[in-house]
């Protein structure tokens, strides 16, 4: 069976949220933090090895006092980010187990995850070496102009709004790192960018709008009604530390 290292991306800056509280990952979601939310849904994975998840240097102090126990609980790692989201995700493969054959990086903010849509996405990524969740685009796009109007519209043939997880062969992700640091003029807002920038394949899986990323204040509702159609997590052992409201007192 291939193991996979899972890295969780919580060290963005929230800055579309507006929350004055909370960054996105953070916020309570059903009675824990969103990215308890996401982690659950890897850790009692048989195939998964470890889960590492990354936090900003400034969210640090704050993440290990509130979430130190549930790391321990649920056997995570963590890791500190950088400036970049490559930087993020870079830090946290330093601190997975040489016994990962794939490393898929997840957005922390993606709670609505069902274990059916990483089935698929693991076993793509074991078969080709690199797949990630997409889902079709289906509404008419629009490029608007620095004055508002719309200047075209965008045909949406062929047009996939991509997800997380994205998962990748370990040395065929190591090798696009070192192709980033190589390349300072690499764009990428994801890691299948990363590796497209390599010139290999990068396989589609179709997920679900359901898998939505948590932006702003309005996603958290969505994502509160989108949880109750998903299978509940299933976590042996003790009841969860910090389960309840006693969390955000």
């Amino acid at each position: 069976m291939p193991r996979f290292g899972v890295i969780l991306v919580a060290a963005g800056r929230s800055s579309r949220f507006s929350d004055p509280n909370y960054k996105k990952p953070f916020a309570p979601l059903a009675g824990r933090p969103v990215w308890l939310h996401s982690a659950e849904k890897f850790c009692d994975r048989d195939d998964v090895a470890k889960v590492v998840v990354v936090v900003s240097p400034e969210d640090r102090e704050f993440f290990l006092e509130k979430f130190g126990a549930n790391l321990a609980f649920m056997g995570m790692s963590w890791a500190e980010g950088g400036a970049e989201r490559s930087d993020s995700v870079e830090s946290g493969f330093a601190k997975l187990d040489s016994d990962a054959d794939f490393v898929a990086i997840h957005d922390a903010a993606r709670p609505c995850l069902a274990a059916a849509w990483i089935d698929r996405v693991f076993q793509a990524a074991a078969k080709n070496g690199a797949a990630i969740l997409a889902h079709p685009v289906v509404s008419t796009l629009k490029r608007v102009g620095p004055d508002g109007r719309i200047v075209e519209t965008v045909d949406r043939t062929g047009l996939w709004e991509a997800q997380t997880p994205q998962v990748f062969r370990r040395d065929l992700l190591e090798r696009a790192f070192a192709h980033r640091r190589a390349t300072p003029a690499l764009a990428a807002t994801d890691e299948a960018c990363l590796v497209e920038a390599l010139g290999e394949p990068v396989s589609v899986v179709e997920g679900s709008p359901i898998n939505l990323k948590i932006t702003s204040r309005d996603d958290l509702r969505l994502a509160e009604q989108a949880l109750k159609a998903l299978p509940k997590p299933k976590l042996s052992g003790p009841a969860h530390p910090f389960a309840g409201d006693d969390l955000w007192r």
